[in-house]
């Protein structure tokens, strides 16, 4: 029986499954550790620093070399369920050496923590970040957030009171923006997202407030369904969007695309750049 576009349920399973299409998805994972660990011992940071009450509602920073430097959010993704932040340490390393201050949260996790609670912790997360990051040699006023796979969500969420917390930019990588096909498929029999849910939480169907510069990313690679979330996003926010950027990336998958974000040589991290105004990049 079809329960999504040309899809039956096992078929939208499989779309959704990225293990299944990456068949060495487990030598990214240790990979990604091994380089944060390598992160860790090359640069200071302070861990743990909680914006929160809940056990998870805690950040680490990478504080810049220099004051008022700009500070980039990076949201982890993990289908709302997995995941540490500090395995995406080593996102911090290249945007160290441009002066730029990284962030990395930690949020509540499904099962224990619904959608809602997810996203409001997000929300925390950055009304913290606003208010201490000048301790850690950033300039508040030049905010930037990115994020991967439903951390790509969670920032595109945030968007939603872009003006309010004045993001400067945004980059958005291989992101879940519309969730009625989470909604139906086994993803959700974690999530236990009702029809009502599902649709006040996918980006795709609000109107961003901002004028900042957006890139949203996905790699050539990834399923279909990957490549349609990012193209919806893209579709239906560039005319709401002053600049909004999409970016298919050639040979990458949903793993090596982490790879490509956080290596100075490639046009993802590039991108990145161009969006933070990193003399040089744009």
């Amino acid at each position: 029986m079809v329960v999504y576009k040309q899809y039956n349920r096992q078929q939208l399973d499989n779309q959704y499954n990225n293990r299944l299409h990456v068949h060495d998805f487990a030598d990214y994972l240790e990979a990604w550790d091994k380089r944060s660990e390598t992160t860790r011992q090359n640069y200071s940071y302070i861990s743990d620093l909680k914006y929160g009450d809940h056990d998870r509602e805690r950040l680490d920073i990478f504080p810049s070399a220099k004051p008022n430097s700009k500070a980039l959010i990076f949201i982890h993704g993990g289908y709302w369920q997995f995941f540490d932040k500090a395995k995406f340490h080593f996102v911090a390393e290249t945007l160290h050496r441009n002066h730029i201050t990284t962030a990395l949260i930690n949020y509540p996790l499904a099962p224990a923590a619904g959608m809602n609670e997810i996203v409001a912790s997000c929300h925390k997360a950055i009304r913290w970040l606003k208010e201490n990051l000048h301790a850690y040699n950033a300039e508040p006023r030049q905010l930037y957030i990115a994020g991967h796979s439903a951390g790509a969500h969670l920032a595109a969420m945030l968007l939603e009171k872009q003006c309010e917390y004045g993001i400067s930019g945004a980059c958005l990588i291989s992101g879940l923006y519309n969730l009625q096909p989470i909604q139906l498929c086994s993803v959700n029999d974690v999530l236990k997202m009702d029809e009502a849910l599902m649709r006040i939480n996918s980006p795709v169907t609000f109107s961003p407030s901002t004028n900042c510069p957006i890139v949203v990313a996905v790699g050539a690679a990834e399923t279909d369904e990957f490549k349609d979330q990012s193209r919806e996003l893209y579709n239906n926010w560039k005319n709401k969007s002053a600049s909004i950027d999409l970016l298919e990336l050639p040979a990458l998958n949903h793993f090596s695309i982490m790879d490509a974000l956080a290596d100075e040589n490639v046009p993802l991290h590039k991108a990145l750049l161009a969006v933070m105004k990193v003399e040089g990049f744009f």
